[in-house]
């Protein structure tokens, strides 16, 4: 305990002499021409490569001027808002859309049937790996354990370096399969051996969807509605991609560029992830509603909602950001595709959770935040909720622990991840290495016995 003080003091100390030594006179970044977070003060993002993946769109050029638009969003040419109209309450999507995503088409019944085959068959785990790295040191953080998992699979993969197409393609058909057992499994752990509930592991039913294996491995009783399974399968689809500018698909480019192996690609891509800043968003949205039902207990009372949410933006209530969660997104302005899409996924799971009323509150504050934002904020452009206002309600009623919320997110994203790094080994070949401007001073050298 003594030489933990110790560590402590010493690290408060010279955490002060990097901070003196380290600080930047933001002024510099503007005289220099840099743009901080690789994005302009319009919020328009440095070009940094061209991909056949997806497309964005949140702006129109209109008579010569930039003029904000209802957003939308293509996977492989497709909006996804008609990708996911075509299953939705139909069928599962999220294998037919990684199919598309991977190879550019949309799979016809012969081609989906093989694929779905070969996936069921890439769920499986090396022997022993649930016990041996799974159910070893559990975490809280169930990203942690994924990026351990993941890393650890590296150690079974005698082509674990082969960077060829075909290789890479099977590593990450593995990874996407494996990850919901590698986040579930830990998460099983987690409950176990830190919060001494009862352990059980169920393994997947290689007939099942990803999200009905999910739910299957999940719940003690493997039960789960069809309902159920259909709105997951729904949030996958619209969290599986993103365009390349995303932090963890930059991270995954980069990584690649470097000419390192799928596993350490994907482990990089899920440390980005975890940031509260990208994957963690909708446990932010969590919080802050349970602030606010605290302080709001009539959620029709539109007046009382609105003063609270001016006290938020005002940094007098919840965390004192002056940031409501799950409002606004950095490429959209006036509306984000996935939310529009995903809201009516919500309101029918909130009707067979008996949940309506829960919902109305998510409705309200969708419709009053951005005219509080407007009023109290200069913006550059509209503000609307993004998919994380309604992510995390959904995981809620699907009685999903919050630990797994990015993971969740992570499950969807690998696919993305792995179109694109695909695409990055195909095309480019050049490791991504942009430039940093120096502002250090040269010095005149002093030797050890001369220096005070």
């Amino acid at each position: 305990m003594k030489e933990n003080k110790v560590i402590e003091e010493f690290t408060e100390k010279y955490a002060r002499v990097c901070e003196a030594v380290d600080d930047v006179d933001y002024s510099l970044y503007d005289e220099y021409g840099v743009k901080r977070g690789l994005r302009d003060k319009n919020g328009s993002g440095v070009r940094a490569g061209v991909t056949n993946i997806s497309k964005i769109e949140s702006f129109k050029m209109i008579d010569g001027v930039k003029t904000p638009c209802d957003g939308r969003l293509w996977y492989r040419g497709y909006d996804v808002i008609d990708l996911v109209e075509d299953f939705k309450f139909k069928r599962f999507g999220f294998e037919e859309i990684t199919y598309l995503l991977l190879f550019g088409k949309l799979p016809n019944e012969e081609e989906l049937t093989e694929f779905k085959k070969i996936l069921a068959q890439s769920r499986e785990l090396p022997d022993n790996f649930t016990r041996d790295v799974i159910m070893h040191a559990p975490s809280y953080d169930i990203m942690n354990s994924m990026t351990k998992g993941v890393i650890a699979l590296a150690a079974y993969d005698k082509n674990v370096s082969d960077n060829s197409i075909p290789n890479v393609l099977r590593q990450c058909m593995a990874l996407i399969c494996e990850f919901p057992r590698i986040a579930v499994y830990g998460y099983c752990a987690y409950n176990h051996y830190k919060k001494d509930a009862s352990m059980y592991i169920h393994k997947p039913d290689p007939e099942l969807s990803t999200a009905e294996n999910i739910l299957r491995m999940l719940r003690p009783d493997k039960s789960y509605t069809k309902l159920e399974a259909q709105v997951l399968d729904a949030a996958l689809v619209l969290h599986m991609e993103h365009g390349g500018g995303n932090n963890s698909t930059f991270t995954t480019r980069v990584v690649s560029s470097s000419g390192s192996d799928t596993y350490a690609v994907m482990a990089a891509a899920l440390a980005s992830l975890k940031g509260p800043k990208h994957g963690g968003a909708n446990i932010k949205v969590m919080q802050m509603m349970q602030d606010i039902r605290e302080h709001v207990t009539d959620y029709e009372d539109e007046d009382t909602l609105r003063a609270y949410l001016e006290k938020i933006v005002d940094k007098e209530a919840f965390d004192r950001s002056g940031l409501i969660y799950g409002m606004g997104h950095a490429v959209y302005a006036i509306s984000d595709p996935r939310a529009r899409v995903f809201k009516s996924f919500v309101e029918e799971l909130a009707k067979e959770k008996n949940m309506e009323y829960e919902y109305k509150l998510y409705s309200n504050i969708e419709r009053i935040a951005p005219l509080v934002i407007a009023q109290k904020r200069k913006i550059y452009k509209g503000v609307s909720a993004n998919v994380d206002f309604y992510s995390g309600f959904v995981y809620s009623m699907l009685g999903i622990p919050m630990e797994l919320y990015t993971p969740i997110f992570a499950m969807a994203r690998i696919v993305g991840w792995s179109a694109h790094r695909i695409e990055e080994l195909i095309n480019v070949d050049k490791i991504i290495r942009p430039a940093y401007i120096s502002i250090m001073e040269e010095k005149d050298f002093v030797p050890y016995d001369e220096r005070k």
